[in-house]
């Protein structure tokens, strides 16, 4: 689906190309589609195992971003030891603790995300 997608898709015009996977955490694992770059998104709702529930989300992401942090004080959630557990499955990932709501960690990972050189940094 992704190489027919290509094929209507002015590549030269193209800054950045964001390929979602919605299923569920393990099969964005199970196909190469060339990306350049690999990010894994969960949520802390989730809850913080996730890490070692679904290894090879991890393994195969450059990005871990934990989302809805400005939710943990709800939740029976331990970032460090989601964070911790990450580690453990991949030492190289790079972790964002991110809330899409507040905003809260985004600029951290939109200035790492614009160091790789994938994308020119443009207005924020």
């Amino acid at each position: 689906m992704i190489h027919h997608a290509l094929h209507q898709i002015d590549l030269e015009g193209t800054r950045l190309l964001v390929i979602e996977n919605v299923g569920n955490m393990v099969c964005p694992t199970a196909y190469d589609l060339g990306e350049d770059l690999k990010v894994a998104i969960i949520s802390a709702p989730e809850g913080e195992d996730k890490p070692v529930k679904y290894p090879d989300l991890l393994l195969t992401a450059d990005v871990l971003l934990i989302n809805k942090i400005d939710l943990i004080p709800f939740l029976d959630f331990s970032l460090e030891n989601c964070i911790a557990l990450s580690q453990k499955v991949n030492p190289q990932i790079n972790i964002f603790p991110v809330s899409a709501k507040s905003g809260e960690g985004l600029q951290a990972f939109y200035d790492w995300f614009t160091s790789k050189g994938q994308i020119s940094k443009g207005p924020a």
